[in-house]
């Protein structure tokens, strides 16, 4: 992995927690009292802003990341060096007022993530001391709503002050009136489920959509996991269907579709173009235990066979227009070489369509 050169300004800066993660792979969760077996294990380093500046990384996008202080410990100094290893640019800060916390998260094959974290606000208060001179010259800054709304705000209005877009995990935290219109102004982007759960369908996206867009949010992603997402920007809304995959591994696929999204955002794709990866890169991650991430060139492979619908938003109300099974003829993506080069992993990670033989009865107005 090349790390980008000290002259050039990250693109992407991250500002949020910072700790070791470990990832435990198995069938399923066990019984209470009982045990299970392991498949794999996989260290890394989390929270989500840090997992998005590493997968950057990984895409040659140079990347940075404000976080909070670390354990002056063995774990403290393994997360600065895997950060260095990976190019994150960015310094991190030791202390000695606390070890470093841990968080250990536990995947099955259902795509299901138990997590167990330490956190807290001493923690989380270094943050309001962290130097923020990477915003200044970077093209995005991503915050999370969990971090705690006093310490990202003063990240957030230092972007701001430089002109620099926002990205916000917001998750549910749009159930909180105050907070959305305190966000809203700030957020140029903005990322959200239905609710703690993801529970609901079609028109609970619509509904928290509606929500965003009328706050004065500029782009509004509902994702819903296994279900995709929908992207709403000014009245162009699109719906990506997410393709069925072999799930193993569901740990950072949320801050791999963030990932994703922000690769192309970077890139200067236009929005629809964006989503497909964003969709692509987090079920092509879920695929596998630990967060390696595939190429690009693999991840447009499947970008370009997902489904999506469009609608438009007009008068308070959503439109829908049609349906897309492809990316239109002059669409960057589709770069036949690219398609051929992925055409093999596709099949691969899609199940073969089922062929239904069923009897088909002639109209009667033929």
């Amino acid at each position: 992995m090349p790390n980008p050169a000290k002259s050039k300004a990250p693109a992407y800066v991250g500002f949020g927690m910072l700790t070791p993660v470990y990832i435990m792979a198995l069938d399923k969760l066990p019984k209470h009292n009982t045990g299970a077996v392991v498949h794999q294990v996989s260290e890394y380093v989390y929270d989500d802003a840090a997992i998005i500046a590493c997968n950057l990384r990984q895409w040659d996008v140079p990347a940075g990341m404000i976080g909070t202080a670390v354990g002056d410990d063995l774990l403290g100094h393994h997360v600065a060096d895997t950060l260095g290893k990976m190019g994150v640019q960015g310094r991190v800060r030791f202390t000695k007022k606390y070890k470093t916390p841990l968080e250990v998260n536990v995947s099955d094959k259902r795509g299901a993530r138990t997590y167990f974290w330490q956190r807290s606000e001493e923690i989380l208060g270094t943050l309001d001391t962290a130097d923020l001179s990477l915003i200044k010259k970077s093209k995005l800054l991503y915050v999370d709503w969990y971090d705690g709304d006093r310490h990202i705000l003063r990240a957030m209005q230092e972007a701001y002050r430089h002109e620099i877009p926002v990205f916000l995990n917001f998750e549910h935290g749009h159930n909180h009136p105050e907070l959305l219109k305190k966000y809203a102004g700030l957020v140029t982007i903005c990322q959200a489920v239905t609710d703690a759960a993801q529970i609901g369908k079609r028109q609970a996206m619509l509904g928290v959509a509606r929500k965003l867009i009328n706050s004065g949010i500029q782009t509004a992603i509902i994702t819903m996991a296994s279900q995709g997402c929908m992207v709403v920007q000014g009245d162009e809304i699109i719906r990506v269907h997410a393709p069925k995959v072999r799930a193993v591994d569901g740990s950072g696929a949320g801050a791999t579709f963030s990932s994703g999204y922000i690769y192309g955002y970077l890139q200067g794709w236009r929005f629809e173009e964006s989503v497909r990866f964003a969709i692509a890169a987090a079920s092509l991650k879920v695929t596998h235990s630990g967060l390696k991430m595939f190429t690009v060139n693999e991840i447009k492979a499947l970008a370009g066979r997902l489904r999506v619908e469009r609608m438009v938003y007009r008068g308070d109300q959503f439109i829908k227009i049609k349906k897309l099974f492809r990316l239109p003829p002059d669409s960057p993506l589709l770069d036949n070489a690219i398609v051929k080069e992925g055409r093999k992993l596709a099949e691969k990670i899609l199940p073969r369509r089922k062929v239904e033989r069923k009897k088909i009865k002639r109209s009667l107005v033929e």
